[in-house]
C-alpha cells in the first residue's frame, strides 16, 4: 500500500511537471539518491526523486483497540482482529541536478512546493487512480532546522540537493486477520447475585 501512495503522488507531480514545462520525457522518479553499495542509482540523474525519508505512527487517531464482527452465520460468536495501523509516511522530493543544471533544480522544487500548495488533498474525487484501500493522502510541508536537515541527509548517505520534505497522512494498514473467535454474550440478567 506504501508503494501505491507514493506511486500516485509521484505520477500526478510528474504529470503536473511535464505539463507546465512541457516536457517529453518523465522528470519524477521513485527512487533514493543512493543506493546500498553507496552508488548514485542511474535513474536519479537530472530527475526529481521521490523517496520516504521516514515512517510515523498516527497518534491523533484514537486506537480503537479490538474491534469485533460477526463471525459468518454464526450469531453466537465474534470474530476478533486488531486495529488498525494508521501511519504518516516523510516524502523527500530533492531535485538532483549537479553542476550547470543547479538552477534546474532549483526551478523544479519551487515547483514542486507550488504543486502541492495548490493541492494539498488527494481523494477518490480528484485521484480516481487512487487506491481503493485508501480514502485520502494529505500532503503537508515539514520544516527542518538545519541541524535536522544535516542528521537525515548524514542517514540517508548523500550529500544534500535542493530538495523539501512533505508529511503524507494518512495510510491505513489493516490485514483484517481474526486473531481469535470468541462466543457472544447472549442477555445481561438482572438478578445475578442474589439481589
Amino acid at each position: 500500500m506504501l508503494e501505491a501512495a507514493i506511486g500516485l503522488i509521484a505520477a500526478q507531480l510528474n504529470q503536473a511537471l511535464r505539463s507546465a514545462f512541457q516536457l517529453s520525457e518523465d522528470l519524477v522518479v521513485v527512487t533514493s539518491l543512493v543506493d546500498v553499495d553507496g552508488g548514485a542509482p542511474a535513474n536519479a540523474s537530472n530527475k526529481l526523486a521521490v523517496f520516504l525519508a521516514n515512517i510515523e505512527r498516527e497518534t491523533v487517531v484514537a486506537n480503537q483497540g479490538v474491534r469485533a464482527a460477526v463471525a459468518g452465520g454464526d450469531r453466537d460468536t465474534v470474530a476478533q482482529t486488531s486495529a488498525a495501523v494508521h501511519l504518516n509516511l516523510m516524502l523527500m522530493f530533492a531535485a538532483n541536478f549537479a553542476g550547470s543544471k543547479y538552477i534546474e533544480a532549483l526551478k523544479f522544487i519551487s515547483a514542486t512546493i507550488a504543486f502541492f500548495q495548490g493541492r494539498t488533498r488527494f481523494d477518490h474525487h480528484n485521484s480516481p487512480d487512487l487506491d481503493p484501500r485508501i480514502e485520502r493522502l494529505v500532503l503537508d510541508i515539514e520544516n527542518l532546522n538545519v541541524t535536522e536537515l544535516a542528521n537525515l541527509w548524514g542517514i540517508l548517505g548523500g550529500k544534500y540537493v535542493p530538495s523539501v520534505l512533505y508529511r503524507m497522512r494518512m495510510i491505513t494498514i489493516d490485514s483484517g486477520q481474526i486473531t481469535h473467535l470468541v462466543p457472544r454474550v447472549a442477555r445481561v440478567r438482572g438478578d445475578v447475585g442474589g439481589v
